[in-house]
């Protein structure tokens, strides 16, 4: 039997995770790995004390029918990167690597396009993490230095301070 990678081993864990997930649309889950520990895991689903799509029965984003990447702040959803960070202290991120699986919620069917969103993003940033590392197969992944990230958002920011002002 040939050994898995440390990384299809980390997103194996990852994958378990999201089975705790309680999004109607996808599934997620994260792990932060640093020096070949796991510091926190996290799934999408509502904050603490709230109730979870999958219990009341709806999405209240499809209610309201918003595509897919949009109006993220009407979700009931924490989403899993932001439940790892939250549930880890800084100084133990920094340098680390969040390993990151999505399925669909319907289907089962991996997510070949599973990626963070902007908030997310900007978290995972500022937690010191270094590296993104997204199952895109069963055996297949992507890793995103995150050096990446911040250059991405340095360039959506607009260098006119005209451009800002007309935006107000």
């Amino acid at each position: 039997m040939d050994r898995i990678s440390k990384e299809n081993y980390y997103l194996d864990i990852a994958e378990t995770v999201l089975e705790r997930a309680t999004c109607l649309r996808r599934v997620y889950g994260a792990i932060i790995v640093k020096n070949d520990e796991i510091i926190s895991t996290g799934y999408n689903g509502a904050p603490r004390g709230r109730a979870n799509c999958s219990t009341l029965g709806y999405c209240s984003r499809e209610a309201m029918r918003i595509p897919r990447g949009e109006r993220y702040e009407l979700c009931r959803s924490v989403h899993a990167e932001a439940n790892a960070i939250i549930s880890a202290s800084r100084r133990d991120m920094v340098g680390g690597t969040i390993y990151l699986v999505g399925r669909d919620a319907r289907t089962g069917e991996l997510l070949g396009d599973a990626t963070s969103c902007m908030m997310c993003r900007r978290m995972v940033i500022n937690a010191g993490l270094e590296r993104v590392v997204i199952r895109r197969t069963e055996t297949e992944f992507e890793v995103v230095p995150v050096s990446d990230w911040v250059e991405e958002d340095d360039l959506m920011a607009p260098l006119d301070p005209d451009a800002i002002l007309d935006r107000q």
